[in-house]
């Protein structure tokens, strides 16, 4: 199915206020609940206007990229400091990082559409039996609570609500515990799984159906259970029956997506899922929620840099302005593979080739096109999983594009059960469910007899910091590469290595791995930068912290 893209003529509401903590000036006008939410259409002008904070350039479609870069897997080129992406990625960032204010701005803009939203709709007079008007409600709660995990994600305890700021005097508010957080998040997400549309009931993956409510809420529940950083400045994690509480709430969210009978992998597999995802094909079968983005004109606003900033280098074609139809347009390829990746997956598992692309497109004048050359050099080995090569032929503005990202997918919740299964003693099914997405690459299933050989060295590092003496502990052993090899660069995997309190080692670890003198020593700047007790969160932007009385002064751990 073609691409299929939310509207987003908002219109006046685009002038809607801002987020609560980011109002310091009024702004040029915006709606008044009580007299916006006249007719249905209205209504889901303002559910658009959610999705509107979230795709866009400034936050899913590039900045957000560089929150959660320079994991194990890749890093940033450039050594610069930037205070954007170069200092994001290389872990040294200052409350005065630019990115970082746009980012807490989108996702708190988000917020406030979505309270706005909820308060109008179900203030409408014909609510309580209008299914459509349910389905919007119940899409400003998925959007709400997806906006509010990525707060608590990279923020720990914030500033939270779940009413609209109309004025002045809601304006500023304390921290709240992320655990109050959570169980707001959560409420969202039990309204969303019982009221939005199931997944075979709808085609277009741009709109989130219930099993991307129940597989958000898996995520949820694997994170509580794990390690954050608090603000004493510790990394700890629930005890041991708290936790198993959250594992066994894992399950039963796994249980009931499965339930809906829908919902799978895709079914051109591993390499043609990320083909289509360039090229403008949605699906919504293995994509349980996609972020829609539009730049139809090559406008910034809603445009995507998927396959441009992150994925492989093409130089910028030198054709005039009528031709431009014809050919690939550019990619900065801002984003490198840790190159001792490559060699971790075996030779038959198909998503080595799509995660690691070891290639560039360099534009040559006598063929007049542009030729795709290697590069034997690992300082050009590019994340590959969007490409320009994927996309339709032709462009519009050099920098943006209309390619969706996929934060929620069906693979990665597989993984999430599995995981879950083996820490509340369900061993032999999270195998069955890991092996599931190993199958799906064509890669070797895990058993007993091969464990060794799969994932001990030389085939892979030894991992010092995961005991593996036990099944369970060779199974997490499995899970560490495994969620690596399926989900790199997808925005869960430096977050993965926080939650199991191992961001820190395996930082070290790769970086004290990697053999190229050129990425070892002047790129690869995470495992040299990467404070532990600071790095697990971002800082509050300056501006909030200068603007915020309530705050008292007091940013994250460190900064």
């Amino acid at each position: 199915m073609k691409k299929n893209k939310l509207i987003y003529a908002l219109g006046g509401l685009l002038a809607m206020s801002f987020a609560s903590c980011e109002l310091t000036e009024k702004p040029d006008s915006f709606y008044e609940k009580d007299t916006y939410f006249e007719s249905e259409s209205k209504a889901q002008m303002s559910v658009y206007g959610i999705h509107d904070c979230i795709g866009t350039q400034d936050h899913y479609g590039q900045f957000e990229m560089a929150m959660v870069a320079s994991d194990d897997t890749y890093y940033i080129q450039g050594t610069s400091s930037d205070n954007t992406r170069r200092d994001l990625a290389h872990y040294m960032i200052k409350s005065t990082n630019t990115w970082v204010e746009g980012v807490w701005k989108y996702k708190y803009k988000g917020i406030d559409r979505a309270n706005f939203t909820i308060a109008g709709i179900t203030g409408m007079p014909d609510y309580e039996g209008n299914k459509n008007l349910k389905y919007m409600v119940a899409e400003a709660h998925f959007l709400r609570a997806f906006l509010a995990f990525d707060l608590v994600k990279h923020w720990g305890d914030v500033p939270y609500k779940t009413t609209y700021s109309s004025g002045y005097g809601e304006v500023f508010l304390p921290r709240t515990d992320r655990e109050v957080i959570y169980e707001e998040i959560i409420s969202d997400l039990d309204f969303a799984k019982e009221n939005l549309r199931a997944g075979g009931d709808i085609t277009n993956p741009e709109i989130p159906c219930q099993a991307a409510a129940h597989a958000l809420l898996m995520r949820v529940y694997l994170y509580r259970a794990g390690y954050s950083l608090k603000m004493d400045g510790q990394l700890t994690r629930p005890d041991d029956a708290t936790r198993k509480k959250y594992f066994d709430a894992v399950i039963s969210e796994w249980t009931a997506l499965q339930s809906k009978g829908y919902h799978g992998f895709y079914d051109g597999g591993f390499d043609k899922l990320f083909m289509d995802y360039s090229a403008g094909v949605l699906n919504n079968k293995e994509s349980l929620w996609e972020i829609a983005f539009s730049s139809p004109a090559g406008e910034k606003d809603n445009a995507s840099s998927y396959g441009i900033y992150l994925g492989p280098l093409v130089d910028e074609p030198s054709v005039k302005p009528t031709e431009r139809d014809r050919f690939m347009g550019r990619a900065n390829a801002f984003f490198r593979v840790v190159p001792e990746w490559l060699n971790f997956y075996e030779e038959k598992d198909v998503r080595r080739d799509v995660n690691i692309c070891t290639y560039q497109f360099k534009w040559r004048a006598n063929v007049y096109d542009h030729v795709q050359e290697e590069s034997p050099e690992p300082l050009l080995w590019f994340p590959g999983k969007w490409r320009r090569e994927w996309m339709p032929k032709g462009y519009l503005d050099l920098n943006n594009g209309s390619v969706n990202f996929c934060p929620i997918r069906y693979a990665d919740a597989v993984l999430m059960a599995a995981e879950a299964y083996n820490e509340t003693g369900n061993t032999t099914q999270a195998w069955a469910l890991l092996n599931s997405v190993r199958t799906r690459a064509g890669a070797t299933a895990i058993t007993t007899a091969n464990y060794s050989t799969l994932l001990k060295s030389p085939a892979v590092y030894d991992l010092p910091f995961i005991d593996d003496g036990d099944d369970a502990g060779r199974f997490r052993t499995a899970l560490y590469w495994e969620r690596a090899f399926e989900m790199c660069y997808e925005n869960v995997r430096k977050l993965d290595l926080i939650r199991w309190g191992v961001l820190d080692k395996a930082l070290k670890l790769f970086g004290d791995g990697i053999q190229n003198a050129k990425v070892k020593n002047n790129h690869y700047h995470a495992p040299k930068n990467f404070v532990k007790g600071q790095h697990e969160l971002m800082p509050i932007p300056l501006s909030e912290m200068q603007s915020n009385p309530m705050l008292e002064g007091k940013n994250n751990p460190k900064y």
